[in-house]
């Protein structure tokens, strides 16, 4: 277990403001938005007690290896507040903070060093088998410069967001051979790892991203096998062949309908890992039984053994739709109508007879956003909106710069 996960694993679990605050600072959040979550800590204000746990916890524990002009920052901003209300401020606060004026420059990201570590920890959401309230802890390599490694070496929030829904809903992926699109920092293929799918593999176009993804594994402790690898894929070179040789049963992206040059050969991409049906539609299932036992129902209906209280909800998708100007949905793809409801057990169901593909996206430009529907409508692809119907648990509440309302979840499935 790394120091930082040692670290939250320590913070009292009933203790959500602590959890949170320090969860924040790994996550290195904004210094303002920490500064109003130690405030919560204290009931209003930065009191001694909370500065302790700030120093003992964010800056012994878990600081050693942060990024140090964030430190001096978060720092300087925790001594303003407690002396603007005439408080007194930890003498180890002082004496850290004259350090970093002495050996720590406010260097710009784009033409210093940018490479931070993040850790990202993903909380129980009040699932008591958890330990100390937290689910997982990954900590990342990323690039605060966008023009240093593409921007497949920062992170976005599609990828939190497809990451909290694997970890929501681990019974689809587990057991499944899973490929994803741009990959970026490896986020998404962790929690896969995590969740115990039976093979995945992280591609990315970019080898700098590349490159920074194996280094991001390697923090996180897992290694090239054949269960988990990663390949160089640039979309518009893919060959039909070597996609063919993968046949995964789910595709997974996270934020990469963006570039509308590239549309074209991420939908040639996603139809050739699509197109096809298994071999053996009824192969077994091992972790049915398992899932029964733990009172969690497949298909989203009542059985004997199952609680009510644990039984999945049968959610429907919106069949999926363009956007006009404004926002509002358009029109419909016609073949998608005749599709059936989406569940979390019809997906585990679906995902049986044919590759399913997830993609987490934010539409940031609704030109390229109906393109991309358009596109896969051509190339015989079913896109199905399930933002609204089915959401991941909150696993990440503590993330100021995560805007779940601003995020889509799109399943697309090839219509035989």
């Amino acid at each position: 277990m790394s120091e930082v996960a040692m670290a939250l694993r320590e913070v009292d679990a009933t203790d959500l403001s602590n959890l949170h605050l320090l969860s924040a600072f790994l996550a290195m959040e904004p210094p303002d938005y920490l500064i109003s979550l130690a405030r919560q800590c204290g009931g209003g204000l930065i009191s001694e007690a909370v500065q302790r746990f700030i120093w003992d916890q964010c800056f012994c524990k878990a600081g050693e290896k942060s990024y140090a002009p964030y430190l001096k920052s978060f720092m300087k901003k925790v001594i303003d507040e407690v002396e603007s209300i005439g408080g007194d401020v930890l003498d180890e606060f002082y004496e850290q903070y004259a350090y970093y004026m002495t050996s720590v420059k406010d260097v710009s990201p784009v033409k210093g060093n940018s490479w931070i570590l993040k850790c990202i920890s993903f909380l129980s959401n009040n699932v008591p088998s958890c330990s100390g309230g937290v689910r997982l802890v990954v900590p990342l390599q990323c690039s605060l410069n966008m023009l240093e490694g593409d921007t497949g070496c920062s992170l976005w929030p599609s990828s939190l967001f497809l990451s909290e829904y694997i970890l929501a809903y681990p019974e689809i992926f587990t057991n499944k051979s899973c490929f994803e699109v741009g990959s970026g920092v490896g986020l998404v293929g962790i929690c896969l790892e995590h969740v115990k799918a039976s093979k995945v593999i992280m591609s990315d176009g970019d080898l700098s991203s590349l490159a920074n993804l194996k280094l991001n594994l390697a923090l996180n402790q897992i290694d090239s096998t054949d269960t988990v690898k990663w390949i160089h894929l640039p979309w518009e070179t893919a060959k039909e062949s070597e996609l063919q040789e993968f046949m995964p049963d789910i595709v997974l992206g996270a934020d990469i309908i963006y570039d509308p040059s590239s549309l074209p050969h991420l939908i040639r991409v996603l139809s050739i890992l699509l197109n096809r049906r298994k071999l053996f539609a009824h192969k077994p299932i091992d972790n049915i039984q398992e899932l029964h036992r733990s009172g969690r129902c497949i298909n989203g209906d009542f059985h004997e053994g199952c609680h009510t209280s644990s039984i999945l909800p049968n959610l429907y998708p919106k069949e999926s739709q363009s956007i006009d100007s404004n926002g509002d949905n358009a029109c419909k793809h016609e073949d998608c109508a005749r599709l059936a409801s989406a569940s979390i057990g019809s997906l585990y169901h679906e995902s049986e007879f044919a590759p399913l593909c997830f993609i987490a996206c934010v539409v940031r430009n609704v030109d390229t956003y109906n393109y991309f529907i358009a596109l896969a409508s051509q190339a015989n692809l079913a896109v199905r909106d399930l933002t609204e119907t089915i959401r991941p648990a909150k696993l990440l509440p503590y993330l100021q710069s995560y805007p779940p309302s601003d995020l889509r979840l799109l399943l697309i499935s090839h219509l035989q």
